[in-house]
């Protein structure tokens, strides 16, 4: 009966033994896996730095004012002026599309669309497509 059970325990030795074995090389395959994507990081964070720099670069003021006086024939591009800003209540808003009637609930179609929240009220002079 003790040779079955030494037997037993230096088989389940001997198994677990694989099995530690087996964790350690999983376990250095995914450091070696997370050491890579990190380096990758890095180097994505590099070229995003310079893409970055080159944005800024590409937008400066000067550059994209001499851009506007190159192509004015073609984009008829000018500054700003405080004329071109309206309020709020100006806009004209596009009408919200009702929901489709329930079949049966005639009686609702009847009632003008609520605004969704968000939107300003409706002014008097104001007129919708």
């Amino acid at each position: 009966m003790r040779s079955v059970l030494y037997l037993l325990t230096a088989l389940s030795v001997m198994g677990l033994a694989f099995w530690a074995y087996r964790e350690n090389y999983r376990t250095q395959a995914a450091i070696s896996e997370m050491s890579d994507i990190q380096r990758q990081i890095g180097r994505l964070r590099e070229d995003l730095g310079v893409l970055r720099a080159e944005w800024a670069y590409l937008n400066r003021p000067e550059r994209l004012r001499q851009l506007v006086d190159l192509n004015f024939e073609r984009l008829k591009l000018v500054p700003f002026g405080s004329d071109q800003f309206v309020d709020v209540g100006q806009v004209a808003f596009p009408a919200p599309r009702s929901p489709e009637p329930a079949p049966g609930s005639a009686a609702d179609a009847d009632l003008p669309a609520e605004r969704p929240a968000g939107f300003p009220p409706r002014r008097p002079q104001e007129s919708t497509p």
